[in-house]
């Protein structure tokens, strides 16, 4: 392991994030209408906070700043610097929460543990929350509910992917870090160089985010609200600055909107810069023409037919046990929730709770499939589902056909043996670390929550499955005591750090957190 390098690029994430703490510094101020008065708690926080920040990764430059050859990352300090990496930036976000005197609830400050919680949920764009009440500055102070959401956007993308199009000087090092934060198991380049496809990304992410910001604007949202619930669409993060998140708005124009900006934040990134990049001056294509690469992805065809089987089910099923009267409202709501859990946005229109048990058993194996590969999207993703019922397939198949030998195709392009492994591997992987921390949550959480709630201590089991599944697969929201109107706030700091690092596996696709844990890592050698 090279330790100075890894000192280095941690201190230079360390200053990045530090720095952009400095976004959510006017929002303590009386503008756009959001505060009365200046919010010297907040600021002043805001302010310690960004000093502290800069002065760890200053530090850890400092101690590393002799080591400069970047090209050195190889596999090990990539997964180093990615894990260890995301830790630090969920460390250093939670400064803000601690700082400013924020309270999880009125009169009950925020411990350390709410902290890192919060933050890392915000980085990971999980969106669970143990915050019960946002809306009052007094509790929360507004500039930090922004950089609450703020860490949705930047973690959407992937703190590492802007990292590498700032830094851009870091030549195969950039490769490697790109390829342990961007998800899925197939990760392309848009472009040669790794810092011109760093840049792509984030610029097609901000054009877009920016537009739905001027829409959302348009549409009746104060700049405030528009930004967060922009950055929380995006990042497929979910955090709302409302304790009814979306249903505070009442809106089915907003709702509209949203569902169709989280469906664009599940898609293949990478998609967006192919369509783009066939537009010709000199040859014009029809509509059709230009969106051929989408249409002919077989990844985002399923992403939609899964969504759209999922909405006709939830409506049929909302229907038929009378939580709607009107067709149109079930469909309305069915659609909205259907693609903020398989986007693992986590947004909330109802208390989906509320529903019929086979339309939240149906929410749940949707938070397990998730967006597209390049996304900004958690859970397995599309692609991996897909090719592990092809895997499936051809080994039902091979049990008669012992002799035939078919390859693995997508769109016609034959997948090697490594992603075929890869697949198993992640799916094996998945079922284990569900399973285990579903025990484990359950023998350590207290049954005091679920006496408190009124509820009895057999949902416990399900409620504690759910917490998993929602954090695991980066969704936010679950079902039982975490519904849409609900929050993490009853479990326990033993369970918060638990559900934390569920977080961190979710984002990180389990191995660059996995490898932390192996002594053998670290060595030299």
């Amino acid at each position: 392991m090279n330790w100075l390098l890894l000192l280095r690029m941690l201190g230079l994430l360390g200053t990045l994030v530090g720095a952009s703490m400095v976004f959510c510094l006017p929002w303590a101020f009386p503008v756009f209408g959001q505060v009365k008065t200046f919010e010297s708690n907040g600021f002043y926080g805001m302010l310690a906070s960004i000093g502290c920040s800069l002065s760890i990764g200053g530090t850890l430059f400092f101690i590393g700043r002799r080591e400069k050859n970047s090209s050195a990352i190889l596999r090990k300090e990539a997964l180093a610097i990615v894990g260890l990496g995301w830790l630090l930036a969920g460390i250093l976000g939670s400064l803000p929460f601690l700082f400013s005197g924020a309270q999880r609830a009125p009169g009950v400050p925020m411990s350390v543990t709410d902290a890192i919680f919060e933050s890392i949920s915000g980085f990971t764009t999980t969106g669970a929350s143990i915050l019960t009440e946002l809306e009052d500055p007094a509790v929360m102070p507004r500039c930090v509910l922004f950089w609450r959401s703020f860490t949705h956007w930047l973690g959407g993308m992937g703190i590492i992917v802007l990292f590498v199009a700032i830094l851009g000087q870091l030549g195969a090092g950039g490769k490697a870090l790109m390829r342990r934060e961007v998800p899925g198991p197939i990760n392309e380049s848009v472009r040669p160089r790794v810092r011109e496809t760093a840049v792509v990304m984030w610029v097609i992410y901000m054009v877009i985010s920016g537009v739905l910001t001027v829409v959302l604007r348009l549409e009746g949202m104060s700049t405030f609200d528009a930004l967060c619930h922009s950055f929380g669409t995006m990042a497929t993060g979910g955090f709302s600055t409302y304790n009814s998140s979306v249903g505070h708005f009442q809106s089915p124009v907003i709702e509209g909107t949203l569902i169709l900006f989280m469906l664009a934040a599940g898609t293949n990134f990478s998609l967006y810069y192919q369509v783009l990049r066939s537009r010709d001056p000199l040859r014009p294509q029809s509509l059709l023409g230009r969106l051929r690469p989408l249409i002919h992805d077989p990844e985002f065809r399923v992403y939609l037919g899964i969504l759209f089987v999922a909405t006709l089910l939830l409506t049929g099923s909302v229907l038929i046990n009378h939580q709607y009267a009107s067709p149109l409202t079930a469909f309305r709501h069915a659609s909205f929730q259907a693609v903020a859990v398989m986007t693992t946005t986590g947004f909330g229109t109802v208390d989906f709770t509320e529903w019929s048990e086979f339309s939240k058993g149906l929410l749940i194996l949707l938070m397990f499939v998730g967006g597209c590969a390049g996304s900004t999207g958690g859970g397995i993703k599309v692609i991996r589902c897909l090719l592990f019922v092809k895997v499936l397939r051809l080994e039902i198949e091979q049990a008669f056909r012992p002799n035939v030998v078919r390859p693995l195709r997508i769109a016609g392009n034959t997948i090697d043996n490594s992603h075929r492994h890869e697949v198993m591997v992640y799916f094996s992987l998945i079922l284990l670390i569900f399973v285990s921390s579903w025990m484990l949550l359950v023998a350590i959480e207290p049954d005091t929550q679920w006496e408190l709630a009124g509820q009895n201590t057999s949902e416990k089991l399900i409620d504690c499955a759910s917490a998993v599944a929602a954090t695991l697969n980066n969704i936010g929201p679950g079902v039982g005591v975490l519904g849409p109107h609900s929050n993490y706030s009853g479990f326990s700091p033993q369970s918060e750090l638990l559900l934390t690092l569920l977080m961190l596996l979710g984002r990180l696709e389990l191995f660059a957190i996995l490898v932390l844990f192996f002594p053998s890592f670290w060595r030299s050698q």
